[in-house]
């Protein structure tokens, strides 16, 4: 057996090439206007830098404007606060990301819920979080639904699975796990303290590494035929999940780099030309 590779990076290409008709009919609709997605810099991080340079290249991919708003590391809370409420009412401004992370002084979770839910394209907000956990309408957080677009493309069921998600961060691990519920399967939340964590994950048909620790998850932990997530990078080009053995075991995984990682951006892509659609075609 060999692994089906879900290949966000092919998947991501795809769904550029859908989005880039959507501007264009969108931008003959309106005389003109296009989805604008803002984002903030807040210092000088050069990874945080990049970061932001690739979401503003797959913008132009697209169609789209991209709004770069660089400030200064010394800034305080409630300056950036003014800042991202000067955008939630702009009408020009269809999805607002701020760059994670920001400097220690700033209170970031502050930041993230000053960003309207409308506007919320990464899917950071409490509210926006809440509302996914609820099943009502909201933005959801790119990562997770990034994989959960990858495994849609690839036919992969959830539904009646035992999926294992070892991670828990507000952005990733929590949002990953109520967005798998949400598709009927049975999820299991770990995470580096959990006890007994191998066994937990032997019982998974799906596995998500998202503990932010390289290959911390072993590969003769997986059981074979499961399908593996690999939401980790780290220098090296190695995930979370030792991935090398289970080439040969595992029904379908995520290589790394070129699976998760595309999908995140092309997601929060894609929730932005939803946003600017519906707000152009309310008049906003």
């Amino acid at each position: 057996m060999t692994a089906i590779l879900l290949d966000g990076k092919h998947v991501a290409t795809l769904t550029e090439a859908s989005m880039s008709e959507r501007v264009n009919a969108l931008r003959e609709r309106s005389g003109g206007r296009t989805p604008v997605l803002a984002t903030i810099l807040v210092g000088d991080d050069p990874a945080s830098a990049t970061y932001v340079k690739m979401k503003g290249n797959a913008c132009r991919r697209v169609g789209m404007e991209s709004m770069a708003i660089e400030l200064p590391a010394s800034i305080k809370t409630n300056d950036l606060l003014r800042q991202i409420d000067e955008l939630n009412h702009n009408p020009d401004v269809h999805g607002i990301l701020l760059q994670h992370p920001v400097p220690a002084h700033i209170d970031e979770r502050a930041a993230f819920d000053m960003i309207s839910v409308d506007k919320d394209v990464d899917g950071v907000t409490c509210l926006g979080f809440g509302r996914m956990s609820m099943g009502e309408s909201a933005y959801g957080c790119a990562t997770p639904q990034g994989i959960m677009r990858l495994l849609e493309h690839y036919d992969i069921a959830l539904s009646g699975k035992h999926a294992v998600v070892v991670g828990r961060s507000p952005i990733l691990g929590k949002p990953m796990a109520m967005m798998m519920l949400q598709a009927n399967a049975t999820v299991t939340i770990c995470h580096s303290r959990t006890q007994d964590l191998a066994q937990h994950i032997a019982s998974a048909d799906v596995i998500v590494g998202a503990v932010g620790r390289p290959e911390f998850i072993k590969a003769d932990w997986i059981k074979d035929g499961a399908v593996v997530v690999d939401a980790g990078y780290h220098p090296g080009g190695v995930g979370d999940i030792e991935l090398g053995p289970l080439q040969a075991r595992a029904h379908a995984l995520t290589p790394v780099p070129g699976g998760v990682g595309p999908m995140t951006i092309n997601t929060l892509i894609q929730q932005t030309v939803q946003s600017g659609e519906k707000a152009i075609a309310s008049g906003h």
